[in-house]
């Protein structure tokens, strides 16, 4: 078993993730982010073996590096008698032709190094699992440092919308934000409202453990006092932040999140479910249809305000034009250039993602890619299901499934996953899921984070 402080890992790289990793454009907390997660990968790998890694832990390792391995694949060179006719290179070729300047040997990404800066970004989420899945961490430090992370970018939000002057705030920490509403340690407002929507089902994960270990834990309504007292601060981080996607989303979740708490036999689960689901199914159309603006900022919205369904068509025509391959990973805003509306273009304005992940992801990857999305999804739905249905699965795991569905749905609209912040807290969402889970080989120490307590402890 690992060692207490070697647990505390994960928990304190999942806080600097939320902290330093809310945007792209922080280059310099990025990249201390990605160098200090190959520190965590490399420890790692060199890790003992705690336990033989279960069936979902397999499946999700081979689809990781079956994602790996594409994007490598993307950057192996191909001769010119190929690589013309692969999709959507076309007009390049014709470029090199009218140049005088024979087509070279060229890799399937039209940005090789677009490629490898998009994958470099993915460090962090893999570093977080893998530190969880073979170091160790105990899910309540894990929700705890989410917590802590999110409790901070409200604090900072508050500041944010009270010092706004002629200057601006000095507490927003990027050139291109949402100023006039809560960002907390993000650039983009939507981005900081998945993180307030996904912490509302651990609150409630925290209420059922309490509630089952009541009996021998003299301190339960105090810890439901603090369980209240920072639902507060969440509900007020969501007024502060204004996002739709945040009201959207907020009120399915807080409903799922409801079952958490109750009984497992309650006769008002049943009707909690079906106005969960009743909500989902609205949220999704609202969020579907409301228009959006430019890459970030809605206080630009009045100068250049693009429909959703306009940006989604562009992207669609480009990557039907790119397939089955594909236009390489991190080539979006390239491509797009090339099919928006060239006589509509606002010179102030710039469309860097296709505002859903799964299409500017199908885009960039082509068929490929878009079976490996299935798969995942797919292990993802499976190992959900599994979690939910079985009984002694744990409330925490039962709030990953609600907090990564929460993500998942939103990056319908948004890209929230392309922040190492996002992308942390969905991977320690998914190592909730495989890690805390029934299993035959699982240590009785980690089936309850608050079991009833039969004695005092001291050290």
């Amino acid at each position: 078993m690992a060692s207490r402080g070697s647990q505390t890992a994960a928990p304190i790289y999942l806080f600097l993730c939320l902290i330093l990793g809310g945007s792209a454009q922080g280059m310099f907390a990025n990249m201390v982010l990605q160098l200090l997660g190959l520190g965590l990968v490399a420890w790692a790998v060199i890790a003992p073996k705690t336990s033989a890694p279960s069936r979902a832990e397999r499946q999700l390792l081979a689809l990781i590096l079956l994602a790996l391995a594409l994007v490598a694949l993307q950057l192996v060179p191909l001769p010119p008698s190929i690589w013309p006719h692969l999709g959507g290179r076309e007009r390049f070729a014709v470029g090199y032709l009218l140049l005088g300047v024979p087509v070279p040997w060229l890799p399937i990404s039209l940005a090789p190094y677009d490629s490898l800066a998009t994958l470099l970004a993915v460090i962090p989420p893999l570093a977080l699992l893998f530190t969880v899945l073979r170091i160790g961490a105990r899910p309540l430090w894990l929700i705890a440092a989410l917590l802590a992370g999110l409790v901070s970018g409200i604090l900072v939000g508050v500041l944010q919308v009270s010092s706004i002057g002629p200057a601006g705030s000095p507490w927003y920490f990027y050139p291109e934000t949402n100023v006039g509403v809560a960002t907390g340690f993000f650039a983009n407002a939507d981005h900081m409202a998945t993180l307030l929507v996904i912490s509302i089902p651990f609150l409630g994960a925290l209420l059922g453990s309490v509630r089952t270990a009541r009996a021998g834990l003299p301190h339960y309504s105090g810890v439901i006092a603090v369980v209240a007292a920072v639902a507060a601060v969440v509900a007020l981080g969501i007024v502060l932040n204004g996002s739709l996607a945040g009201y959207g989303l907020a009120l399915p979740v807080a409903l799922m999140s409801i079952l958490l708490a109750l009984r497992p036999r309650s006769r008002a689960r049943i009707w909690v479910a079906i106005g969960t689901v009743a909500l989902i199914a609205c949220g999704i159309a609202a969020l579907v249809l409301m228009p959006i603006g430019d890459n970030l900022m809605r206080d630009h919205e009045s100068r250049s305000v693009a429909p959703r369904r306009e940006i989604l068509a562009t992207s669609a025509a480009a990557g039907r034009a790119f397939m089955p391959l594909g236009s390489g990973l991190g080539t979006f805003p390239r491509v797009y250039a090339l099919y928006e509306d060239h006589d509509r273009l606002d010179p102030t304005t710039s469309v860097n993602h296709a505002h859903d992940d799964y299409i500017e992801l199908a885009l960039e990857t082509g068929v490929p890619g878009v079976l490996l999305m299935a798969l995942f999804l797919l292990w993802w739905a499976g190992t959900a299901m599994r979690t939910w249905m079985v009984t002694d699965s744990g409330p925490f795991a039962r709030a990953a499934v609600i907090a990564s569905a929460a993500i998942l749905v939103h990056s319908l609209v948004d890209f929230p996953l392309r922040t190492a912040a996002i992308g942390s807290a969905f991977a320690m969402c998914i190592a909730l899921l495989v890690r805390w889970r029934p299993s035959a080989t699982r240590a009785p120490a980690e089936q309850s984070e608050l079991r009833p307590a039969r004695h005092v402890v001291i050290g």
